[in-house]
């Protein structure tokens, strides 16, 4: 599995202006709602229910906050790239850098497969860098596609 085959070009966010990480996750929620026929409330309430389980934020600067919902048919994954927000990440840097995971509630290997392939990526750190520097949209999926041919 690809991360290009689940992040669809509408899905990238760059410059979000979300001043916390509880208003990063809520946007989220409200763009996915409507492409995922799950209710706005219960994305969110998904996604910070995994949050008090542990924080997402991996460290240098990313988060790959991800959540099982009831009634959702497939992966779904966006990307957004904000300023520097706190989100509790294991190494206390604040997180720019944000790739959201919603999986169906009965997924198994696919979901475990997505987390894998986009931690790998973002530990690249030159990767890192070339999202933080994109200008586009399209140049981001760029970046994501040719670092996750090179896996």
């Amino acid at each position: 599995m690809k991360i290009v085959d689940i992040l669809k070009p509408n899905l990238v966010f760059l410059d979000v202006e979300a001043a916390s990480k509880k208003q990063a996750l809520e946007e989220v929620a409200e763009v996915s709602a409507p492409l995922t026929g799950c209710e706005h409330q219960a994305v969110f309430d998904a996604l910070i229910e995994r949050e008090r389980l542990g924080t997402t934020g991996i460290g240098k600067g990313v988060a790959i906050p991800h959540a099982r919902l009831p009634g959702l048919k497939d992966l779904f994954c966006a990307f957004m790239r904000t300023k520097p927000l706190d989100f509790e990440a294991i190494d206390g840097k604040p997180v720019d850098l944000i790739f959201f995971l919603l999986v169906p509630e009965e997924s198994g290997a696919d979901h475990l497969k997505a987390l894998a392939r986009i931690s790998k990526l973002l530990r690249n750190e030159d990767v890192c860098a070339q999202l933080r520097s994109a200008k586009t949209k399209e140049e981001t999926l760029k970046v994501i596609q040719t670092a996750d041919a090179d896996e």
